[in-house]
């Protein structure tokens, strides 16, 4: 399932794949997603679409 809210994507990371979301987890990720010419961004956004890539740097700024 793709969350489609922050609250369906938080309890994704924190209780599905135990990961605290921290400050710091969320500002490496955010230099990761927001680098176009990062593989890793591209691989994203193939596997998930672009929407989802700017759903999830926005929920990540919440963090």
């Amino acid at each position: 399932m793709i969350p489609q809210t922050f609250e369906q994507w938080k309890q994704c990371i924190v209780k599905d794949c135990r990961i605290n979301l921290t400050k710091e987890f969320a500002e490496q990720r955010l230099s990761v997603y927001r680098n176009e010419k990062n593989p890793e961004t591209h691989r994203f956004i193939a596997l998930y679409g672009e929407q989802h890539l700017n759903n999830i740097i926005y929920w990540l700024k919440q963090v």
